[in-house]
């Protein structure tokens, strides 16, 4: 493993959780959408990641976080019978979309702190290479 790998490890971390953060931010900004159609509805966006091991032999010598995709949510939306909405449909519903303020609040600070635990990684890597290069002078 390279002494500079923790350095793409940990940005790879930090890229993940900046595309958790944006999604989550879209899904708030959302939150109170209303439509006229199921279909229009904006719905929960979570994004997928996996781990990519480097594999030297099954050794596993470096990891690193790939993101696979943004899905979304399969949870029933809400309708609410209000004929007088501008947004109703021919029936008088009007559509919700189904994200979940908490939800997506508490995802917002493990997303936040998931980041800055990978900064903090990459800045005490950062110093113990200053370090050690300070020992031969």
């Amino acid at each position: 493993m390279s002494l500079f790998s923790i350095f793409d490890i940990a940005g790879s971390g930090m890229s993940a959780q900046s595309l958790r953060l944006n999604t989550t931010a879209s899904n708030l900004a959302n939150a109170d959408s209303v439509s006229s159609s199921v279909d229009q509805v904006y719905r929960t966006r979570s994004p997928v990641f996996s781990a990519v091991l480097d594999d030297a032999q099954q050794g596993y010598t470096q990891g690193s976080v790939q993101v696979k995709g943004v899905i979304e949510s399969q949870a029933p939306i809400r309708q609410e019978y209000n004929p007088s909405h501008p947004l109703a449909n021919q029936d008088g519903y009007v559509f919700h979309s189904n994200v979940d303020p908490i939800a997506e609040m508490a995802n917002m600070m493990s997303a936040s702190r998931s980041y800055q635990n990978n900064v903090e990684i990459a800045n005490t890597s950062k110093q113990l290479l200053l370090r050690t290069l300070q020992l031969g002078q």
